[in-house]
C-alpha cells in the first residue's frame, strides 16, 4: 500500500470514529462499529491505529477540514488581520454547530495525556500553514506588524484560540463561543495589527 494510499485509509477510520462518536458519545463507540462504519478490516484498523484511543488522539485532523472549507470562502476584499478574525469566527460557529462540547472535552483531555504526539502542536497540519500565509500576507501588506516573527504571531493566536475553547468546554457550552470570538478577538489581537491600520 502507497503512503497516500496509507494517508486515506488513516483519514476515513478517523473520519467514521469522528462521526461514530459524535453522534453516540466515545464511551459507547467500540473498534468493532468503527470497522463497520468505515468499511475497513480489523488488520487494516490495527496497522494504523492502537486502538479506539489512538483514533481519539487523531481527531485534530477533522478540524483541519473544516478550516480547508473556510480558506475557500475567506472573502477577497478582506485584509490579512481581517481574515485571522474571519477564520477564527467560521471555524467557532461550525465548531458549536457541529461537534458536541463534550466531545471537544475530550479532545482537550486526550491531548493532555497523550504519550503520542500531541497533535494540536503539529506544525504540519493544515491550520498553521493557513495561518502562516495570512500572517506573512499581513506582514508584506502592513496590516500585521512585522517586529514579531511569523512563529511567534502564530503560537500566540493559536494559544488564544486553545484558551477560548478550553474556557467554553468548561462552561459546557453556555455561551455562543463564536459570538464571544466575534467580540473579544479583536481585543485579544489589537497588538498584533500592523501600521497600515493604526
Amino acid at each position: 500500500m502507497n503512503n497516500r494510499r496509507q494517508k486515506d485509509t488513516g483519514k476515513t477510520i478517523v473520519a467514521a470514529a469522528w462521526d461514530l462518536f459524535c453522534e453516540h458519545g466515545y464511551e459507547s463507540i467500540t473498534v468493532d462499529d468503527i470497522l463497520e462504519a468505515a468499511h475497513v478490516s480489523r488488520g487494516t484498523f490495527y496497522h494504523h491505529f492502537s486502538g479506539k484511543d489512538a483514533v481519539f488522539v487523531n481527531m485534530i485532523y477533522v478540524f483541519d477540514d473544516d478550516y480547508r472549507v473556510i480558506a475557500d470562502i475567506i472573502p477577497a476584499d478582506l485584509n490579512a488581520y481581517e481574515k485571522l478574525l474571519f477564520i477564527d469566527y467560521e471555524f467557532f460557529a461550525r465548531m458549536e454547530n457541529h461537534i458536541p462540547v463534550e466531545m471537544l472535552s475530550r479532545v482537550f483531555s486526550m491531548q493532555l495525556i497523550t504519550k503520542a504526539e500531541r497533535m494540536l502542536l503539529n506544525r504540519d497540519r493544515y491550520y498553521y500553514r493557513l495561518c502562516r500565509k495570512i500572517i506573512e500576507e499581513g506582514q508584506a501588506e502592513g496590516t500585521i506588524r512585522s517586529d514579531l516573527t511569523v512563529n511567534d504571531i502564530i503560537k500566540d493566536f493559536a494559544m488564544i484560540e486553545r484558551g477560548m475553547m478550553y474556557d467554553w468546554c468548561l462552561c459546557e457550552g453556555e455561551y455562543s463561543l463564536a459570538e464571544y470570538a466575534r467580540r473579544k478577538m479583536p481585543l485579544l489581537l489589537a497588538g498584533y495589527r500592523g501600521r497600515a491600520l493604526l
